[in-house]
């Protein structure tokens, strides 16, 4: 039986070897030139990935982006193909604790991991019953769409892209400076993830854990946060933001096991922040 201790490690080796060899995890889902994302997503379902599991099948190299697990294709009236090797992903599970030192009851989050296959390991599949993934949003600019949903300060002029926590506000260039919309559109939506980390919102600080490394780790959050709404709001991503930073976010995942965890956690909750609808942006305001 595989040890919680082995999936982190698991993992992170899979996401340090992807971008050791040049390839972030979270851009593999995107073909260049294609405006629409293509998302890791269970198949039966419908329903994409997220968190570390997104990172984790992004770094497979297959053609398909629907998933299965071996029921499931068995179900769908077909099977995994003998010899086929399957992914390892995780299953949260938040069981309820007592803490020894308080006394009172705790919720202590636990990995653990189970197996999917790609469509492209499969045979003899009921093609008529698979999903894919719809982007929940749509729109000509969906990005400025979220900015102006959530009323952030947005500033264009200049030739930097930044957020500003002092004046809690976004700096862009103008559109028409980037090479193309979606240059431009997920650019912003790294600032926008930047955003959320304010003190009136998430409040996302890393305190001692990540010392001087904590402003490349944000970072990460922004990349892997900016992919998610992308994905969501259907924009192609097609290359990194910050890769200067990638000999940092090497160094972090290296030193820490659960690091590439709480980076992809810090993003979904991000991403969900950004791209929460109206009726929900009511009830959590």
């Amino acid at each position: 039986m595989t040890s919680t201790n082995d999936i982190y490690q698991e993992v992170t080796d899979k996401i340090i070897e992807a971008l050791e060899t040049g390839t972030a995890p979270w851009l593999r889902p995107w073909k260049s030139g294609i405006g629409t994302a293509l998302v890791p997503h269970n198949a039966v379902t419908g329903r994409a990935y997220n968190g570390i599991n997104w990172l984790v099948l992004s770094c497979a190299a297959y053609t398909s982006t629907g998933w299965l697990t071996y029921k499931q294709a068995q179900e769908l009236g077909g099977n995994v193909r003998k010899g086929e090797k399957g992914t390892r992903i995780v299953f949260w599970s938040f069981p309820k604790m007592e803490d020894k030192e308080t006394g009172k009851e705790k919720v202590v989050p636990f990995a653990k991991p189970y197996t999917v296959f790609n469509l492209d390991q499969c045979e003899g599949l009921d093609v008529a019953k698979l999903k894919t993934f719809t982007p929940a949003i749509a729109g000509e600019s969906p990005i400025n769409d979220i900015a102006a949903r959530h009323n952030v300060r947005l500033n264009h002029g200049g030739d930097k892209a930044f957020f500003s926590p002092m004046s809690d506000s976004i700096g862009m260039p103008s559109a028409d400076a980037f090479t193309t919309p979606a240059h431009y559109a997920s650019t912003l939506a790294h600032e926008l993830v930047h955003w959320t980390g304010h003190e009136s919102r998430l409040a996302r600080t890393f305190g001692k854990r990540f010392g001087d490394d904590a402003y490349a780790f944000e970072e990460l959050v922004a990349e892997i946060g900016s992919a998610f709404v992308c994905a969501t709001t259907g924009v192609a991503l097609d290359g990194l933001q910050h890769a200067d930073y990638v000999a940092s976010w090497l160094k972090v995942l290296k030193a820490d096991k659960r690091a590439i965890f709480t980076a992809s956690s810090q993003a979904k909750k991000a991403a969900e922040y950004l791209t929460a609808q109206e009726d929900e942006l009511a009830i959590a305001a």
